[in-house]
């Protein structure tokens, strides 16, 4: 049985990593999955080179929600599925989709492993995974999923620099609990690695509490995006 399922990743200057991550999705491709790359207007060769290992490269205004959104308009499968380019997807995917198929799921996402060896990436990894259970909600890393009618009857992303999964993760919880994947998604610890492990976390929970507490995401963007990466292809919160 074919899977349906819309692949979409957001990439920004992503040419030393998008072909080896695309060539992981091959196999998925070759059951049916679409894959639709995203590119925010990248500086470097990062369309040129996903070009055939797609099945469509199309181009938007850079910023992941926006990006994602664009995708969505050009997926043509049931369920919709946000990657980012450096997070891997589990070998077990398509039982894993054909699951869904046979749910009463309407969205949900997978539990995480960060790559690093050192033993605080397997802790952050857990603690992500706990904090995900209890409160619903999935953030950009953890693999979002979502049947195209749902994220299409709520209106999508909100248009929003920073909190775009929080924010959909919560107006998705209005209408079902999400499906927790057990298996593990695997994403980079480049965050960590380059920003320092404590650096990160305190930087990432200080906005996530702001932003309960209301704060604007456009002000909280300019605090997160002060730094030395590119919008689509950092980390989600």
């Amino acid at each position: 049985m074919a899977l349906s399922l819309s692949i979409i990743l957001p990439v920004l200057n992503e040419s030393g990593l998008i072909q080896s991550q695309l060539q992981k999705l091959q196999p998925l491709r070759e059951q049916g999955a679409e894959i639709i790359v995203v590119d925010g207007g990248s500086t470097d060769d990062s369309a040129r080179l996903a070009s055939g290992l797609a099945d469509r490269v199309i181009t938007s205004e850079a910023g992941r929600a926006r990006q994602m959104n664009a995708g969505a308009e050009q997926a043509s499968r049931e369920w919709l599925l946000f990657l980012h380019i450096d997070t891997t997807l589990p070998a077990s995917m398509p039982n894993i989709v054909m699951a869904w198929d046979f749910s009463h799921a309407t969205w949900g996402f997978f539990n995480v492993r960060l790559d690093g060896e050192p033993l605080v990436y397997k802790v952050l990894s857990w603690f992500i995974n706990r904090r995900s259970y209890y409160s619903g909600v999935g953030t950009g890393d953890q693999c979002l999923f979502v049947r195209r009618d749902v994220f299409s009857d709520i209106g999508g992303y909100s248009d929003i620099p920073l909190m775009e999964d929080i924010e959909l993760c919560k107006r998705l919880k209005k209408k079902a609990r999400p499906l927790i994947v057990v298996s593990k998604a695997t994403t980079s610890a480049r965050k960590w690695q380059r920003e320092g492990v404590w650096r990160t976390v305190f930087l990432m929970w200080r906005l996530r509490l702001a932003y309960f507490f209301g704060a604007d995401p456009h002000q909280l963007a300019q605090k997160y995006y002060d730094r030395k990466y590119d919008q689509a292809g950092d980390k989600g919160l």
